[in-house]
């Protein structure tokens, strides 16, 4: 409890003299008592890298993360992809992980990274300039709550969730597509056959309005030629045309328009 850093077991055994006669396995079996002590408890006894600490449960994360003021830190894509290269290829020179990346790594993640003590110098590689190889150290999987690098994931089991993810996204665009597919066929459908209704709905009334029309207008035509010609008779001094004169009119006046070289039909509509 007043640890500031994990306890090893050299750290505990030199808590006890010799005459006191305490080894390492009833330190281990004080240890597994305290661990199950920690069952009903809002702490466990965790073994990580650097030892034995006391540490809250991953279940009360969330109440925990209101009473911490300091803000979480957050990292940058570049600097994971680096402390992952690092992690799982090491030992390994800047070199070798900006080839991996295809872009340069920044000094400031190199620097961060040896600053958090994550990182460290393991020595230098046998090449012209002598590169600096990187590789992690116990303050590394202490913060990851790792005894070891065994207990990373390995890469073909990442591969296989990247692999898993990739096809997830697919299939959820094909259901994607197949639904904008279905929406864009109904959406498609029904205005034409509306479209095509009303058109022929307007055709009709159209056509009907245009043939009362047409009529009303060869109505009133006849009624004004009738009336002229009735006029005309009444003003010469004959009698007012009958419905078998007035057509007889109208027929010479047709025969006579032929004669000038005129469209019968033409001079009808006319």
């Amino acid at each position: 409890m007043t640890a500031n850093t994990p306890a090893s077991m050299d750290y505990l055994l030199r808590i006890f003299t010799e005459e006191e006669q305490i080894g390492r396995e009833e330190i281990n079996a004080v240890l597994a008592e305290l661990e199950a002590e920690c069952e009903m408890r809002g702490v466990e006894l965790k073994q990580v890298a650097s030892g034995y600490r006391y540490q809250a449960k991953p279940s009360l994360t969330s109440w925990l993360s209101r009473l911490d003021v300091e803000r979480p830190s957050r990292y940058s894509r570049a600097l994971l992809e680096t402390l992952s290269l690092i992690v799982y290829r090491q030992p390994v020179t800047r070199a070798e992980i900006e080839d991996v990346r295809g872009v340069a790594v920044s000094s400031s993640i190199i620097k961060t990274l040896l600053e958090r003590e994550w990182v460290r110098v393991v020595g230098h590689r046998d090449v012209p300039g002598k590169p600096a190889l990187y590789g992690t150290t116990r303050q590394f999987l202490d913060y990851f709550n790792l005894k070891s690098l065994s207990e990373l994931p390995p890469l073909a089991e990442i591969r296989s969730l990247d692999s898993i993810q990739s096809e997830l996204e697919l299939k959820m665009a094909g259901i994607g597509a197949e639904g904008e597919a279905a929406n864009a066929e109904s959406i498609d459908g029904e205005p034409s056959a509306e479209e095509g209704g009303s058109g022929t709905e307007e055709v009709a009334d159209r056509d009907g309005d245009n043939a009362s029309e047409e009529g009303a207008a060869e109505a009133e035509s006849e009624q004004v030629e009738g009336n002229s010609v009735a006029s005309d008779s009444a003003n010469n001094g004959d009698e007012p045309l009958t419905e078998a004169g007035a057509t007889a009119v109208e027929t010479a006046s047709v025969v006579d328009e032929t004669e000038d070289g005129k469209d019968p039909l033409a001079a009808r509509a006319g």
